[in-house]
């Protein structure tokens, strides 16, 4: 079956051209002309991608992003920023509330056809192997190819108990423990703050780095009294309460190195 891929925009010519383009290379293209009427569509008719600018009517591109990552089942959808900010500061925001891509306007559609085909091979691919060895007794990989909130959906989802240990490059190091799929506990190594929810809000925000899960046995009191789906939500609202004040900052914890921000 075509991948199916779902385009938001205001204005009515990108949105032709672009599903012209992709219709072209035989993907399934719905359009919607704003974030809310989007958020309908994702909700209605899961995207295996979506392609969305940024500045729209009665809901923008960064807030149906933020929508769109609460919902379980759309936590590890990939998505492409189209638009005309190309800011450092908007790319990090993009960066930081899940996106895989970002393309300027204005662009060649052959460099979005391009974007598209790498972004979806890759998604499908890291899903794919993640699922694989998540079904095993252990899991490592990298951050920036499978991102932290799409491991905790996928561990809620496989209901695994054990132990996910995170490393930023050159920077901290973090361990959650999960319990049925559930997050229990979660803490830095070498931090006493932030801890539990907080802490899984500030690692939401590391776009690289390293992770490992490993099976054991999980023991001791729930900490975490919120959801997976809870945590995802508010620490993508807490991304984005601010472009330029990083989660780690609102919590009171020494940012990441330089070399950690994408």
């Amino acid at each position: 079956m075509a991948p199916h891929v779902l385009v938001a925009d205001d204005d009515a010519w990108i949105l032709r051209m672009v599903a012209t383009v992709l219709e072209k290379r035989g993907y399934s293209v719905e359009t919607a002309v704003d974030g809310e009427d989007a958020l309908v569509r994702a909700l209605a008719r899961t995207p295996d991608l979506l392609i969305t600018d940024v500045m729209m009517p009665k809901m923008d591109g960064w807030a149906l992003v933020r929508q769109l990552r609460s919902h379980t089942e759309l936590a590890m959808l990939p998505v492409i920023f189209l638009t005309a900010l190309s800011s450092e500061d908007d790319r990090i925001r993009g960066f930081r509330l899940g996106a895989d891509d970002y393309v300027s306007k204005p662009f060649r559609f052959e460099e979005l056809d391009l974007r598209v085909t790498k972004t979806l091979r890759r998604t499908q691919q890291a899903m794919v192997e993640t699922r694989e060895q998540l079904g095993g007794s252990g899991l490592r990989g990298d951050l920036a190819q499978v991102g932290l909130s799409s491991l905790l959906v996928l561990i809620e989802m496989e209901r695994k108990t054990g132990l996910l240990q995170l490393r930023a490059p050159n920077g901290p190091s973090a361990q959650i423990l999960v319990r049925e799929g559930k997050v229990v506990h979660a803490r830095l190594d070498d931090a006493d703050e932030p801890v539990d929810a907080e802490c899984v809000y500030y690692l939401l925000t590391w776009g690289a780095g390293e992770f490992e899960f490993i099976s054991c046995l999980v023991e001791g009191v729930d900490r975490v009294s919120v959801s997976t789906t809870h945590l995802l939500m508010e620490g993508a609202r807490l991304i984005d309460e601010d472009t330029h004040v990083s989660v780690s900052a609102s919590i009171s914890i020494p940012p990441l190195p330089s070399d950690d921000v994408l």
